[in-house]
């Protein structure tokens, strides 16, 4: 069987959809934008995977000619991924903490993990199982994570606020 590359005609974007991407449009090249609408409206309505090939295909474009193309935004595309992320953390806090303080949570974690392919893996103090006078020790990876913590009254109890993830680092070990 012989594979034909069809032309696409249409877009698959609706105009609501192209008006609320429109804050995130600087971040990429003029020929990406089209690109990363059309995956975005992929994902939206791909069930299951969201796969680079599943997006195609919920927008009529599994067989279209410049298929590749649509690959290359997550690999050969300039953009930066960290440019987007501050721009959807800038909308986050507005919309979250329109006034006020912004307050930061931090968190590590030890996943444990072994192996000799496992780089990152270190020794660390772990907080659970040790207490003042006895040191207990884990091997694994140390994960950092910054979360935005949001109350509606900075007074509340712990219980009351909410985080929402801002960025996870992992530790090199050592």
């Amino acid at each position: 069987m012989v594979h034909h590359p069809k032309a696409v005609v249409g877009d698959p974007v609706p105009q609501i959809l192209r008006q609320w991407l429109q804050r995130w449009r600087a971040c990429f090249t003029a020929p990406s934008w089209e690109h990363v609408l059309v995956l975005v409206m992929g994902a939206l309505l791909a069930p299951g995977k969201r796969t680079v090939s599943s997006c195609l295909r919920m927008t009529g474009r599994a067989e279209a000619a410049n298929f590749a193309s649509y690959h290359q935004i997550l690999s050969r595309a300039r953009w930066s991924p960290r440019a987007v992320a501050r721009r959807l953390l800038g909308i986050v806090v507005e919309r979250l903490v329109p006034e006020g303080p912004v307050v930061i949570g931090m968190d590590d974690t030890i996943e444990r993990r072994w192996g000799r392919r496992i780089t990152a893996r270190g020794i660390y103090r772990d907080p659970v199982r040790s207490s003042h006078g006895h040191f207990v020790k884990a091997s694994g990876l140390r994960w950092l994570s910054f979360m935005g913590l949001c109350c509606k009254d900075w007074r509340q109890s712990e219980v009351g606020c909410r985080s929402a993830p801002i960025r996870r680092l992992l530790r090199n070990g050592g």
